[in-house]
């Protein structure tokens, strides 16, 4: 029996066949092939993408990848589905979608949040939904609502982008417990839909979608669907969930303390807790798990940081016309010590981050020296802004009682560079536990389990193999040390300026 997992992220769509007797993936694809999906920005900070665009390229992927693998009619025993958390797709009653997706970098609704949190009441909206409304979806879906009014009177549903695959799949309308929860609508202490959240935003309880479980069926393929994808109908939907749960699923992360990374166009790290903790200042976000269950919770701690791989792709873009591979740009950046001789860089430059109280200082480039630096330490500097963002945010983590001394990451994206991956281990002093997987394949094992082939994640993750084990070296403590001190005051005198 075969399984498809389907990673539907704000950069790029990938696919991965599983076959479930071997527990490993048998053909991979991802679309559009040596490009990025573009992200529009109809003003400063906005964020937006076409749904129908997601589709279009998840077919694209589709095609190559059974091109590659032809998949026997009857023989795919379920689908799964990863996506870009925290964004806003609106339908009308004919499923037509009735404007661009706000996904997830997008700011437009920081202030939309905040004066919910205010209203709500600090205390009361932490310990109930642990975490400020902020900039997610509830206050983006309220930003149409006071800013768009008459599109918002043609809503039928709002959809998380995933929703969106899920109903271009099954023709249903629905969402997930995790997916209410990273859209900031859920009431950990009554256990339902926030009544406070819809009050405050005048959010129309009709519009929300039915809730399916993470794992299990959610639909059918339809005849028109099938006939898109070139698959048969019928082929049930059975695990759907964000890119971030997905990923630490991927990676066998469900119990209390285990912590798992990704860094692709965003950076998150992810712990898992059994206890509903949250941050005062919501730098850091607590959501459902995929696996809670009330007898036994799992909550998710995320740390975001934006302004992550997409640094390294515009460094790509800007430097080298997008004719070079990131192994060249990391294997360049090699030839410049530990701290690029002074050279200082903030990734911040992706929309409002979470770490820093929803602010958008931009990125920053300091201490540049006309007559020492040259491109190589422009691309050093740039990954070592990237793992000072991770251990700033860890120490916030910390602070929450998330403890984390390995994280787990799939070989991919940025940790595909020894020199990100060195000296994030280096600058915390964590272990780096590398594996061959991702997203696409773990929404495949998902949908497996989903399905009720595999009886339990134990099984699921039977074939998990670590590929590499990054330790914190000695030698390079004391230079990233220094480092770091030099970033987190350009970080701080940035931060006091804005």
């Amino acid at each position: 029996m075969y399984f498809l997992g389907y990673d539907v992220g704000s950069s790029s769509v990938k696919v991965s066949l599983l076959d479930g007797e071997k527990g490993r993936v048998v053909a991979r694809a991802v679309s559009p092939a040596g490009e990025e999906m573009p992200i529009d920005a109809p003003q400063p900070g906005w964020a937006e993408q076409a749904p129908e665009m997601w589709w279009e390229h998840l077919k694209k992927a589709t095609a190559a990848l059974l091109q590659e693998h032809p998949v026997a009619s009857g023989t795919l025993g379920g689908i799964g589905i990863s996506y870009q958390m925290h964004g806003l797709v609106l339908i009308d009653k004919e499923h037509k979608v009735l404007r661009p997706s706000i996904i997830w970098c997008d700011s437009r609704a920081v202030e939309t949040g905040e004066t919910a949190f205010r209203k709500i009441g600090e205390k009361r909206a932490l310990t109930h939904l642990l975490n400020s409304p902020g900039n997610f979806t509830a206050a983006k879906l309220a930003w149409v609502k006071e800013q768009e009014p008459q599109l918002y009177e043609k809503t039928w549903k709002f959809l998380l982008p995933g929703d969106y695959i899920a109903l271009r799949m099954t023709g249903e309308a629905a969402t997930t417990l995790t997916g209410l929860s990273e859209g900031i609508f859920w009431d950990f202490q009554e256990n339902d839909i926030s009544q406070e959240v819809v009050e405050v935003f005048g959010s129309d309880p009709n519009l929300f979608p039915f809730v399916v479980p993470v794992f299990g069926e959610q639909g059918r393929l339809t005849e028109e669907a099938a006939r898109a994808l070139g698959l048969s109908a019928g082929i049930p939907v059975t695990y759907r969930a964000g890119d971030q749960p997905n990923n630490a699923f991927s990676l066998n992360v469900l119990e209390p303390g285990e912590v798992a990374a990704t860094a692709g166009t965003s950076g998150v790290v992810y712990g898992v807790s059994d206890t509903p903790d949250y941050d005062p200042l919501s730098r850091v976000n607590t959501f459902v798990h995929v696996n809670h269950q009330p007898q036994e919770p799992r909550y998710g701690v995320l740390l975001c940081i934006n302004g992550t791989g997409i640094l390294n792709a515009w460094l790509r873009r800007n430097l080298f016309g997008g004719k070079v591979s990131y192994e060249q740009m990391n294997e360049e950046a090699l030839a410049v010590p530990p701290g690029a001789e002074g050279l200082t860089v903030l990734p911040f430059g992706n929309g409002a981050e979470r770490i820093l109280s929803n602010k958008n200082p931009g990125a920053l480039f300091e201490g540049m020296q006309f007559n020492i630096h040259t491109r190589a330490h422009l691309l050093r500097a740039a990954q070592e802004g990237i793992a000072f963002s991770f251990r700033y945010g860890l120490e916030i983590m910390k602070e929450t009682g998330m403890d984390t001394r390995v994280i787990r990451s799939g070989h991919a994206n940025m940790f595909l560079s020894p020199l990100f991956s060195r000296a994030l281990a280096a600058t915390t002093g964590i272990a780096i536990e590398l594996y061959d997987t991702d997203g696409a394949q773990g929404a495949a094992l998902g949908a497996a389990l989903g399905a009720g082939y595999y009886s339990s994640p134990q099984e699921c993750f039977r074939t998990l193999r670590k590929k590499e084990v990054i330790m914190p070296e000695a030698s390079m403590k004391e230079p990233y040390e220094e480092a770091y001190c030099r970033w987190l005051e350009v970080l701080e005198r940035s931060m006091e300026e804005g």
